[in-house]
C-alpha cells in the first residue's frame, strides 16, 4: 500500500469510489499488482524501480500500526543501496503470491515474526536487485562488475561513468537473479538502526488512510449478522417476515449458526436484524458458566500422571526435603481482542470470479477461506488486502467474518456486499485468550535458596484447534511457554500440562501465553523472595547469571532507580519475561490511595531484541505494550453465563482510559547477533511487575485477575 502525499483524502476517496469499480486502486493491491503498481520493471519480486528512480518495495506482512511498512522497507533498501527519499512501499499481491508459488515466502503477521522471521530473505531481495543493477551497468560499460559501486540509487565506476537506478532497471530486470547475494556486515549499515519517518503515520493523522471499513463499491449493499450466542449452537427455527418488510431490506441469508440481513445501508440492516425472531438449539452447552468452567479446570489439577512439558532434576525430592515449601494457585480469565474496528469484509461474487476486500493479518488464510466457501479455484479468487483497525491476533488464522461475507455475496451474485459486525457481535463472537488455572509449589532451603519447584497447568489449548503440530505428547507448546522455557537456573523443576476442552473458541491474543504465564511465574518468584527474606531483584540475579535476561533485568532496575529508596508512599515491582526471540524485563512504580485507587507513576521496560531496525518504532511498541498490559490487568475479562458471553460492549469490557498515563521509560539494550520480535515482548513483564508492586503497597498478594475483583481501580 502506498502512502504517497498525492493520495486523495478519505472523503475524496468515498466520493470517487463509484468510478473505481472492480479496479479499486489508490494503493490497495488487487490481482494485478506487478502491472498496476508501477511504470517501471520488476527487478526482483521485492523491488520495482521506475524511470524517475522511485523504488517500490513490496511488503508481504500486514501493517497493523507496528511499523512493518517502514521497518521491512528499511531492510530491503539497506541492501539495495537506494535513495530512501524515493522509496514507496506497497502490499505484495496475495494472488500473485499464490500463483507464483508463495514467492514472498510468508504473509502471516503474528507472533512478532514480521522482521525476525523474514529479515534474511527480505534483505537478500534487496541485495539481489543491487547486484543485478550493477551487472546491468557493467554490461553497458563493458567493465567488470567488481569494479562498480552501487550507492544512493546510482551505480558508479572509477572511470567516471555513472547511471541512475531508473536508467538501469529495465536491463537489470533481464539479468539472472543471484541465488545467494552477499549481505552487508552490520557495521556497514547506514539505514538499519535509524528512525526515518514512518510511511503509515501521515495518512492516519490526516484521515486519508483507507481501512477495510471504508470500502465502497458501485451498487454495494450492507449486511449485519447475528450468530448463535452459545458457541456451537445452531438455528432451530426463525421468522424473518417482519425484517423483510422493513425499508431498504434486500435479502436475508440464513446459515446453520448465523443469520444476516442485507440492506441498502448498514443501519437499516442492523435494525431489521433485530426484528428477526430466532430460536436457537444450544444443547448441553447452554448450561455452561464461568463457574462450571473453573470447576472443570480445577479437576484438571487433580489429574495424575499428567503430560510433562519439562523436567529438570527431581522436583518431588526437592520439595520433600525442603526447609520451606510455598504453594499457590493463580488464575486468569478469557480475554477479547477488542479491536477498534469490528470484524468486516466486502465480497463480490460471480460464478467465475470472487473478489474480497478485507483487513487481514494473513493474506494466505483470507484467500484460502474465500476459496473454501465459494468452491472456486484459487486462481479465480482475488483478495484485496486492506489496512485493519487493530488485529492483535484476531485477524489471523480465524477468518470467520471473511467466510460469512463470501456466503452472503454468493446469495446475491454480481452485487458487492459489505459485511460489518456490530460491536456486540465482535465482543460476543471473539476468539479469546484461554482461561487458565495453575498450581505452583516452590522449595527453599534453610538459607533461602530456591532449590526446586513444580508447576501444573490446567487450561484450554489454542494450538490443538489451529496448529496441531504444536501439540506434542499432549503438551501445547504455546500455552506452556514461560514455564517450559523458563531461564531461571533452579536445579529441580517439573512442568506438567493438562489440556481441557472447552466450548468457548480460543485464539491468539496479543502475546498469548506470555501475558498470563509471566504473571504466574514472576509473582510466585516474588512470593519465594519474600519468604526467603530477600530483595526481589537480588533473589533473581544469581539465578539468571550468564543469560541475556540478567542484562535486561539490570537495565530496567537501573532505569527505575531500584537501588534507591522510593519516595514515601511509592512502591515498586519488577519482573522478567523473555518471549518471541527477545529478552525483556519490566519495573512498575505506583502508589495506592484510599486503599483502592492505583496511580501508576512510572513503568520501565528494557528489551534486547538483538538488532534494532527502527529504534523509534521499538520505543513506540514498548509504550503501546505497557498501556495494553495496564488495560488488561485492571478490568478486561470475558465471562460466560448460560453458555454465552456476558459482555457486549466497552461499558462492560472497559479498556484503560486516558487517566492511565504513567511515564513510560523504554530501554533498548540490543546486544546484536540475532533478530528478536518487538510487538508482543514488552507486555509480559508489565502485568506481574504491577502485581508485585501492589503487594508492597498493600500487603495483598494478587493471584487472580483482573484487579477489579480485588476492589482496585485506577485513580481518576
Amino acid at each position: 500500500m502506498s502512502f504517497a502525499p498525492t493520495r486523495p483524502s478519505r472523503r475524496t476517496f468515498l466520493k470517487q469510489s463509484a468510478a473505481l469499480g472492480g479496479a479499486f486502486v489508490l494503493g490497495i493491491q488487487g490481482q494485478a499488482a506487478a502491472a498496476a503498481s508501477a511504470a517501471g520493471p520488476e527487478v526482483t519480486h521485492w523491488v520495482v524501480i521506475e524511470p524517475d528512480d522511485t523504488v517500490i518495495i513490496r511488503i508481504a506482512r500486514s501493517e497493523l500500526g507496528q511499523g512493518t511498512f517502514t521497518g521491512l522497507a528499511q531492510l530491503v533498501a539497506e541492501e539495495l543501496g537506494c535513495d530512501w527519499s524515493k522509496v514507496r512501499p506497497e502490499y505484495a499481491d496475495v494472488n500473485e503470491h499464490m500463483r507464483r508459488k508463495k514467492v514472498w515466502k510468508d504473509m502471516s503477521t503474528g507472533g512478532s515474526r514480521g522482521i525476525r522471521d523474514s529479515h534474511e530473505y527480505v534483505r537478500k531481495g534487496g541485495a539481489a536487485a543491487r547486484e543485478m543493477l550493477v551487472a546491468a551497468a557493467a554490461q553497458q560499460w563493458q567493465v567488470p562488475a567488481s569494479e562498480c559501486r552501487a550507492e544512493n540509487s546510482v551505480v558508479t565506476h572509477p572511470s567516471g561513468k555513472s547511471a541512475r537506478y531508473g536508467e538501469l532497471a529495465a536491463l537489470a530486470s533481464t539479468m539472472p537473479v543471484p541465488e545467494n547475494p552477499s549481505l552487508k556486515d552490520p557495521k556497514d549499515w547506514k539505514l538499519i538502526g535509524t528512525s526515518p519517518a514512518r510511511f503509515d503515520i501521515p495518512a492516519k493523522v490526516n484521515g486519508s488512510l483507507i481501512y477495510a471499513s471504508d470500502v465502497r463499491l458501485p451498487g454495494m449493499l450492507h449486511a449485519s449478522v447475528l450468530q448463535s450466542p452459545v458457541f456451537g449452537g445452531f438455528i432451530k427455527r426463525h421468522d424473518d417476515s417482519a425484517a423483510r418488510a422493513m425499508p431498504g431490506v434486500k435479502q436475508v441469508v440464513v446459515a446453520e449458526d448465523w443469520i444476516a440481513v442485507v440492506a441498502s445501508g448498514w443501519w437499516q440492516a442492523n435494525q431489521a436484524l433485530k426484528a428477526v425472531k430466532v430460536e436457537w438449539e444450544n444443547g448441553s452447552k447452554g448450561n455452561i458458566s464461568s463457574e462450571s468452567i473453573m470447576a472443570y479446570l480445577r479437576e484438571g489439577l487433580e489429574v495424575s500422571n499428567a503430560p510433562v512439558a519439562r523436567k529438570d532434576g527431581d522436583a518431588a525430592q526437592a520439595l520433600a526435603s525442603a526447609h520451606r515449601v510455598l504453594e499457590a494457585e493463580y488464575t486468569t480469565g478469557f480475554m477479547n481482542h477488542a479491536t477498534m474496528e469490528p470484524q468486516n469484509a466486502t465480497a463480490l461474487y460471480t460464478p467465475d470470479k470472487l473478489e474480497v476486500w478485507v483487513g487481514t493479518q494473513n493474506g494466505e488464510t483470507s484467500i484460502a477461506a474465500a476459496a473454501e466457501v465459494s468452491g472456486l479455484p484459487l486462481d479465480k479468487v482475488y483478495v484485496h488486502k486492506m489496512h485493519a483497525g487493530g488485529g492483535f491476533g484476531r485477524r489471523g488464522p480465524h477468518q470467520d467474518y471473511t467466510k460469512q461475507a463470501v456466503k452472503i455475496a454468493m446469495a446475491m451474485p454480481g452485487t458487492p456486499v459489505r459485511l460489518q459486525w456490530s460491536r456486540e457481535e465482535d465482543m460476543r463472537q471473539g476468539r479469546y485468550r484461554p482461561v487458565s488455572l495453575v498450581k505452583l509449589r516452590g522449595a527453599l532451603d534453610k538459607d533461602g535458596n530456591w532449590t526446586g519447584w513444580h508447576v501444573k497447568q490446567s487450561d484450554q489449548s489454542i494450538a490443538v484447534t489451529v496448529y496441531p503440530q504444536f501439540v506434542k505428547d499432549g503438551v501445547d507448546q504455546i500455552n506452556t511457554r514461560v514455564f517450559r522455557d523458563n531461564p531461571y537456573a533452579v536445579p529441580n523443576f517439573t512442568n506438567e500440562y493438562v489440556m481441557r476442552e472447552l466450548h468457548v473458541p480460543p485464539g491468539f491474543w496479543r502475546a498469548v501465553a506470555h501475558t498470563n504465564n509471566p504473571f504466574y511465574r514472576e509473582c510466585f518468584i516474588d512470593e519465594l523472595a519474600h519468604a526467603a527474606g530477600k530483595d526481589p531483584l537480588q533473589f533473581r540475579r544469581p539465578l539468571l547469571k550468564g543469560t541475556k535476561d540478567l542484562a535486561v533485568l539490570d537495565a530496567v532496575a537501573k532505569a527505575i532507580g531500584w537501588e534507591k529508596p522510593a519516595p514515601k508512599g511509592v512502591h515498586r515491582g519488577i519482573a522478567v519475561a523473555d518471549s518471541y526471540g527477545s529478552y525483556t524485563a519490566a519495573a512498575v512504580e505506583l502508589s495506592v490511595t484510599n486503599g483502592s485507587e492505583i496511580d501508576v507513576r512510572r513503568v520501565a521496560v528494557a528489551i534486547d531484541c538483538g538488532h534494532v531496525v527502527h529504534p523509534d518504532a521499538v520505543k513506540a511498541q514498548i509504550e503501546g505494550g505497557v498501556l495494553w498490559g495496564l488495560s488488561a490487568i485492571m478490568a478486561e475479562e470475558i465471562t460466560i453465563a448460560n453458555g454465552a458471553v456476558r459482555q457486549g460492549n466497552f461499558n462492560d469490557y472497559p479498556l484503560a482510559r486516558i487517566n492511565v498515563k504513567p511515564e513510560i521509560i523504554p530501554v533498548l539494550v540490543p546486544s546484536g547477533g540475532f533478530w528478536g520480535g518487538v510487538g508482543e515482548p514488552p507486555i509480559g513483564g508489565v502485568i506481574p511487575a504491577m502485581a508485585n508492586a501492589l503487594f508492597f503497597a498493600t500487603g495483598k498478594r494478587i493471584r487472580s485477575l483482573p484487579l477489579k475483583h480485588h476492589g482496585f481501580r485506577y485513580k481518576a
